[in-house]
């Protein structure tokens, strides 16, 4: 993880942790690293966020400063961006999104030529850029300064390209979206309407500042409560830049990233379509996933958190399901990186095609009680190799044995530690948890 770069990008708040200087070198970077032998194409999505049209603008004025050639997909999903970089010729695609962060921060993420995320020796060296350790770059001269150009097209391209994945009619289903104010507005309610399902959409109306704000995968309660009063088939929640995807049932019950690898895992195994018997995870997923795999005859292995290395897992073994907890689901065969909305195409193929409610696809999946705590301090680095810290862990983990777990982590975007517990029960998890979060509280003193 780099001084700029996290796990997911250029994360901070606007005009503070990112601002529009550091967006300005951004592209003047990318422009001039891609244009060395021939003139750079470069392609820019953005989600809802008001800050996100400046650092749009920012990038663009650095992009072509370069000699770059900069084409606008406006407001779009992150998986749209990667599918248009990997299938239209793009050298480099950028993402303008903090993701299911607040509407005050934003981010920049990178997507090289293949539709994965920026390989991170060239992330270091923007940052060198940044901080000046480079020399300044040549600026473009006459012709050879870059245009930009629309190119909504391309988000239509990507429309195109989900609904065809639909292997049945969605007609006689009704379907509950909560696009979260974000980037799924400008696409997902299109692609369930062609594919012939009644759409029920909230949070559809983004206003610059509304963007996650209790709604969307990270406030799935809002989800909840509409599944239930309006008695829909299903319903999904994106965050705020489409590359996640939670569900709820016709009964109203939470459906995270475990569940869905649970339902997809089985589906594809019962069709022949889950290459190596094989599901990528991360650690933090539920152990009652890894208990049902079992009983269904399943395999899994682990990675750290973040969709990038699942993904970097799965092309490297060759397997095709991969996904996290909170909503990240690659299914490779498709796509490059998260993407909520192809997600619940898959999920409704899995309904549908089983001829069976999401209730019924998860009836022998047991989750295990699990409670997540962050704790904000100033040196991540330093409070995870204090001894205090090592000491409660190993007693925790003992205590827990094989029925539970304790995970320890820092945020890779965040000045946080994520203390996680997985217990039998739910007063299990917190008596552990507390136990560690004061140890954590009395170090930070």
């Amino acid at each position: 993880m780099g001084k700029y770069f996290g796990t997911d990008g250029f994360r901070g708040e606007a005009n503070v942790g990112l601002t529009v200087e550091h967006a300005f070198k951004v592209g003047r970077f990318l422009g001039w690293y891609y244009s060395k032998e021939h003139k750079a194409k470069v392609v820019i999505g953005k989600d809802t966020r008001r800050s996100s049209y400046m650092f749009e603008y920012a990038l663009v004025a650095g992009l072509t400063a370069s000699g770059a050639d900069v084409y606008l997909l406006h407001v779009t999903t992150t998986p749209s961006v990667s599918y248009v970089v990997r299938t239209d010729g793009f050298d480099v695609g950028i993402m303008i999104s903090a993701s299911h962060n607040p509407y005050y921060d934003n981010g920049i993420k990178i997507i090289n030529g293949q539709g994965k995320k920026l390989e991170a020796e060239t992330e270091a060296k923007i940052e060198e850029y940044i901080d000046g350790k480079i020399e300044e770059l040549p600026l473009a001269k006459r012709e050879y300064i870059g245009r930009t150009v629309d190119y909504a097209m391309g988000r239509n391209r990507y429309i195109g390209y989900l609904i065809s994945i639909a292997t049945r009619s969605f007609k006689d289903k009704t379907v509950a979206l909560d696009c979260s104010n974000g980037s799924s507005s400008s696409v997902a309610k299109n692609v369930f309407d062609a594919l012939g399902a009644k759409t029920l959409v909230i949070a559809n109306e983004p206003d610059g500042t509304n963007i996650n704000n209790n709604c969307g995968s990270t406030h799935i309660e809002n989800l909840v409560e509409f599944v239930k009063n309006n008695k829909v088939d299903v319903g999904f929640a994106y965050d705020g830049d489409a590359d996640r995807c939670i569900a709820v049932d016709e009964n109203g019950n939470i459906v995270d990233g475990d569940a869905i690898l649970y339902v997809c895992g089985v589906y594809m195994k019962e069709h022949g379509q889950l290459a190596n018997n094989k599901i990528v995870t991360t650690v933090m997923s539920n152990i009652g996933l890894y208990k049902a795999l079992d009983e269904k005859g399943i395999e899994y292995e682990k990675t750290a958190v973040g969709d990038k290395y699942v993904y970097e897992n799965m092309t490297t073994n060759g397997h095709c399901l991969g996904g996290e907890q909170s909503g990240h689901i690659i299914f490779s065969k498709h796509a490059t990186t998260g993407d909520g909305i192809l997600t619940s195409l898959k999920i409704m193929e899995a309904i549908i095609e089983s001829k069976a409610t999401l209730s019924e696809l998860m009836r022998d999946l047991r989750i295990f009680p699990q409670l997540l705590v962050n704790v904000k301090v100033t040196d991540k680095n330093e409070i995870m190799e204090n001894e205090k810290l090592k000491e409660v862990a190993d007693k925790v983990s003992k205590e827990l044995g094989s029925e539970g777990r304790l995970l320890l982590r820092p945020s890779g975007t965040e000045p946080l530690i994520r203390v996680m517990v997985e217990a039998e029960t739910d007063e299990l998890c917190k008596k552990y948890v507390d136990e560690v979060v004061d140890v954590i509280n009395e170090i930070c003193k």
